[in-house]
């Protein structure tokens, strides 16, 4: 089976990646599964930037196909904020009840029908000495006043999907990878390996 490295050191994103393809013919392994513990800073401004960032980083560092992604929530209300930033957005070492107590601070004075937002999701995918791929998948819905729902991870609890009637954080673990923005660019990513018979 052929190995792609998922260049992540935050479990939950490994989790759903591992998840999403499951029934394809690539073994998924880790930054810890390879012995790689440098981390790369995201100095990019966009997500295609950042998620391109690791993927180079790592492919050379391993020597493997690298799959690497850079997301980010978008509120309308606050100009597209936190985007590239969300996961610093309320500091460095911030926990997930951080960011979303420090989201809602932020909305407090935001007319709710500003509150509309998108999670995005950049994928970048290469060979070592080889182009980089994007792939890119949204998923829109609205932020909540409260959360709501104890799965997923980061802003899931207050991101709202009226088609689901239900926040992130309420859907299964199978639901979100349908819907999610990772999960769709995942979904392309997939397709583009299938129809390719891509080969390492």
């Amino acid at each position: 089976m052929q190995k792609i490295l998922i260049a992540t050191h935050n479990a939950g994103k490994l989790r759903e990646f591992s998840s999403m393809f499951a029934r394809t013919p690539y073994e998924l392994v880790s930054l810890s599964d390879v012995g790689i513990d440098v981390d790369v800073d995201e100095t990019g401004v966009t997500y295609a930037e950042n998620a391109t960032l690791k993927t180079e980083t790592y492919a050379r560092l391993s020597g493997l196909p690298t799959l690497a992604d850079d997301s980010g929530l978008e509120v309308d209300g606050l100009g597209g904020e936190p985007g590239v930033r969300s996961a610093r957005y309320a500091g460095e070492n911030a926990s997930d009840d951080d960011r979303i107590a420090f989201l809602l601070q932020k909305l407090n004075n935001i007319p709710k029908e500003m509150w509309t937002a998108r999670f995005r999701c950049v994928i970048a995918l290469t060979r070592p000495d080889a182009p980089v791929e994007l792939y890119e998948g949204r998923c829109e819905g609205v932020i909540t006043d409260r959360p709501r729902g104890a799965s997923g991870f980061g802003y899931d609890p207050l991101f709202y999907i009226p088609d689901m009637d239900r926040t992130m954080a309420e859907l299964s673990f199978d639901e979100k990878n349908r819907v999610s923005h990772r999960g769709r660019a995942s979904q392309s990513v997939i397709a583009a390996l299938r129809d390719r018979d891509w080969k390492v």
